[in-house]
């Protein structure tokens, strides 16, 4: 549900229902539409003889008012179904209050993750606003002293930081002292949208503190590292403050170098190209966010997905954001393999990111982050959602946000 949180006080459980029942209305005249489209251009492929050019032409007689009545029937159902759920509104709202809960939220977080870029363009209802959360509510403002920003991954949602019983930034919070918040941003939108917008919000939230802000610590888990760095970057364009406080950033998972599986989908895409036939097909294959595309080669700015060259494949295309200046840097990585450089280790990291990735290294040194060794760590025997709660994690986790030690000079005897 799309909610204005900056004059919003606090975020209530109020028309749900029939925000989602909109939302899901628009999404399927929307799907329903552009299957239309694909199957249109497949049919006009097919007539075409297979030495001619495929004609992109309009379809034209019977053909054409066949797709028109498609169009237009669609469109209207689409207008009658938001008509009969504004006239139920009050009931679904009451409804609607008690139909809010974390499968809800779930659902509403995959859906943002994989198609939120066209939520958000569309008005959709279902698409999420960047918020900042704190004991499940919406946080106006940071709390002021230490605090502590948690960051998700695609298509997840901020209570999801909770597995298994453990919550690494609660946890934090009772060991070292943090004041913690959660974010809860659209994944689907561009790295660098969300990362933009951060920059701004994160300026605004700690300004108006009640006590101030003495120490920033971030946590990005996967997408969520890379949205932090974004947000570093585009703060420092803008010339705010807050990354004077920021003394600590975490990466759990991260795929600074991108994922192979994004990369994976965008050949596939290519292959699908190449014939007439199954070109039209292709359109399904990018039926995925630009959060998801961003993944190919851990894109942060704007001007690497605006890159053709980027889009066409070449990581060397798309530039690397430098890790701030003062901020002590570490990076978390899992293996699912049981030692460093046996099979799973090297083929499959985590299960979604290379070891490599996640910690920042690179062949070319000028693309390598300069995370210091030892603030690098690797768990084996862990895929990518154990980041979030095994007890090896947590560990080093605490250590690399634990003040560092004071270096204590021993007097010669």
């Amino acid at each position: 549900m799309r909610i204005d949180t900056s004059s919003t006080p606090r975020i209530k459980a109020r028309a749900i229902l029939s925000s989602d029942l909109k939302g899901t209305a628009r999404l399927a005249v929307d799907a329903t539409l552009a299957v239309t489209d694909i199957v249109e251009t497949m049919h006009r492929a097919i007539l075409s003889l297979p030495w001619m050019p495929a004609d992109t032409a309009p379809a034209r007689g019977l053909t054409a008012l066949v797709y028109r009545n498609i169009r237009g029937m669609t469109g209207w159902i689409g207008h009658c179904a938001d008509f009969a759920i504004e006239r139920a509104q009050p009931l679904l709202d009451r409804i609607g209050t008690q139909a809010a809960g974390p499968a809800r939220d779930a659902l509403v977080a995959a859906l943002n993750g994989v198609i939120g870029d066209h939520l958000a363009g569309s008005g959709n209802p279902l698409a999420t606003s960047m918020q900042f959360r704190r004991r499940g509510r919406f946080a106006r403002t940071a709390e002021g002293g230490r605090v502590l920003l948690m960051i998700h991954g695609l298509c997840m949602h901020e209570g999801q930081w909770k597995r298994r019983g453990h919550d690494h930034g609660s946890a934090l919070a009772r060991d070292l002292g943090f004041h913690p918040a959660w974010l809860r941003y659209n994944t689907g939108l561009h790295v660098s949208a969300n990362g933009r917008e951060l920059a701004d919000r994160l300026e605004q939230w700690i300004d108006a503190a009640p006590t101030p802000v003495t120490e920033l610590a971030i946590v990005g888990y996967s997408l969520g590292g890379l949205v932090a760095r974004s947000a570093c970057h585009y703060a420092a364009l803008a010339g705010h403050r807050w990354p004077r406080l920021l003394k600590n950033i975490v990466f759990l998972g991260t795929p600074h170098h991108g994922a192979p599986l994004e990369r994976s989908g965008h050949w596939i895409d290519l292959a699908l190209g190449v014939s007439r036939y199954s070109a039209p097909l292709a359109a399904l294959g990018r039926v995925r966010s630009a959060g998801i595309t961003d993944l190919r080669h851990g894109s942060l700015r704007d001007e690497d997905w605006q890159s053709a060259a980027c889009a066409h494949g070449n990581a060397s295309a798309a530039g690397l954001a430098a890790l701030p200046r003062g901020t002590r840097v570490a990076a978390i990585a899992a293996s699912t393999g049981k030692r460093t450089g046996d099979l799973g280790d090297r083929l499959l990291g985590d299960g979604l990111v290379p070891v490599a990735s996640a910690l920042g290294r690179h062949a070319d040194p000028t693309r390598a982050l300069a995370i210091p060794a030892d603030r690098q760590w690797v768990g084996y025997g862990m895929n990518h959602l154990d980041l979030l709660d095994h007890a090896d994690v947590y560990a080093k986790l605490r250590d690399f946000l634990a003040p560092p030690r004071r270096k204590t000079r021993i007097a010669a005897q």
